[in-house]
């Protein structure tokens, strides 16, 4: 439905947001793409704890876990893989014996800097196919997207997404 004040047709903003959508999977797949350079190192899962350590810092596992948006001992299980790995160190904060500590070790932001660099070359690639007046509308449009979805959209979990199987009847059907 368009936005208060649009003028817009509904077929008109259905467009928008079917480009939208193509875009969406264009980014994902760079983000899919980029674990390639790791050579199958870690699993999915695992990089994106690397990465929300990444931003994190040192951080408690159910910090973690919220940023995850995944089961304290889903983090515990894919915390183990990586220490075991030498990605992750575990630790305890001195205040508080109980609270377990997670934070990235020298190769494992070696990995995530690794990941970080193929998606950069990638996107710069992607950009140098149009012309400098496109590539300052595209990322000027994207920031203003970026600002209207409003601050840590995409970035702080809300919660996990409930997914239909496609066997699921009609969830709208009574």
């Amino acid at each position: 439905m368009p936005a208060s004040g649009d003028s817009r047709p509904a077929d008109q903003t259905a467009q928008m947001v079917e480009v939208l959508q193509a875009a969406t999977r264009v980014l994902a797949g760079v983000a899919l793409r980029s674990l390639d350079v790791l050579d199958d190192t870690v699993s999915l899962p695992q990089f994106r704890m690397l990465a929300v350590l990444a931003d994190l810092g040192l951080a408690g596992s159910t910090q973690v876990a919220r940023a995850l948006a995944l089961d304290a001992s889903t983090v515990t299980r894919l915390a183990d893989r990586l220490v075991t790995a030498g990605h992750v160190v575990r630790g305890s904060d001195p205040g508080n014996r109980k609270l377990v500590t997670l934070e990235l070790t020298g190769t494992g932001r070696e990995l995530v800097a690794r990941v970080s660099g193929w998606r950069r070359e990638e996107l710069t690639r992607i950009l140098g196919r149009l012309a400098l007046g496109e590539r300052v509308f595209l990322t000027d449009a994207l920031q203003r997207l970026i600002e209207a979805a409003g601050e840590g959209y995409g970035a702080i979990p809300l919660g996990p997404v409930p997914l239909l199987k496609l066997t699921d009847p009609d969830p709208q059907a009574g």
